[in-house]
């Protein structure tokens, strides 16, 4: 009875999280079409990429008009944290074969939150399924909704549209600086190289290099 229970808290915090969090995949396809990049090549990044904090990234360092090869790389470093996230849930979600290769795509911020809640392995792995089930197709769904929505509009920058990715991306990072002093002193040192390297890198570096100092203490 009580394996029950928590199967079923573990589907509910699942949905609950990949349903209110997808809905932010409207945010980035807008965001994506004001930074110039096409509706396919929108949708295209949330099938792959599937990481908020990296494609915002990206979009953004695209839209101020930086390289397409230092905003990827960019947008890798930062999603470079889901390896360390892989590396603590290995033991829990205990998945073999090619199912890894979807496993891996699934590892990011609240799937990991979602699976380390859970109070069994096997809950985790539950939670873990429903989170990346829910919050993947949502995200794709609204990435989609998004993105034709914006083409529509001619120029979204008339429309104050081209704040919408620096404000979600900004909407996705506070909750998690409340209540962390560490993370929020890691956000202001990324933000203070990006924004010193910014006189004199083309645009799209100075993320690039913010990403290599917070990764290099996330892995410290």
């Amino acid at each position: 009875m009580e394996q029950t229970t928590h199967r079923s808290a573990a589907i509910r915090d699942g949905l609950g999280v990949g349903l209110a969090v997808g809905l932010s995949g409207l945010a980035f396809g807008a965001a994506a079409i004001t930074a110039g990049l096409s509706v396919a090549q929108a949708c295209v990044l949330s099938l792959l990429a599937f990481t908020g904090a990296s494609q915002f990234a990206l979009a953004g360092a695209v839209g101020a008009g930086g390289d397409l090869v230092a905003a990827a790389a960019g947008a890798l470093l930062l999603g470079g944290r889901n390896t360390l996230y892989g590396l603590r849930l290995a033991d829990l979600l205990r998945v073999r074969g090619p199912r890894r290769l979807l496993a891996a795509q699934g590892v990011i911020d609240e799937t990991t939150a979602v699976t380390l809640a859970q109070p069994s392995p096997e809950t985790a792995r539950v939670g873990f399924t429903i989170t990346f089930a829910s919050l993947y197709v949502t995200w794709n769904l609204t990435t989609l909704a998004g993105a034709l929505g914006t083409s529509f509009l001619g120029d979204p920058g008339m429309f104050g549209l081209d704040v919408v990715g620096p404000a979600t991306f900004l909407a996705i990072l506070w909750p998690r600086l409340v209540g962390n002093v560490q993370l929020r002193w890691l956000a202001v040192a990324g933000a203070a190289v990006a924004l010193c390297a910014t006189p004199f890198f083309p645009p799209g570096v100075p993320v690039l290099l913010s990403a290599v100092v917070v990764l290099a203490v996330l892995v410290r």
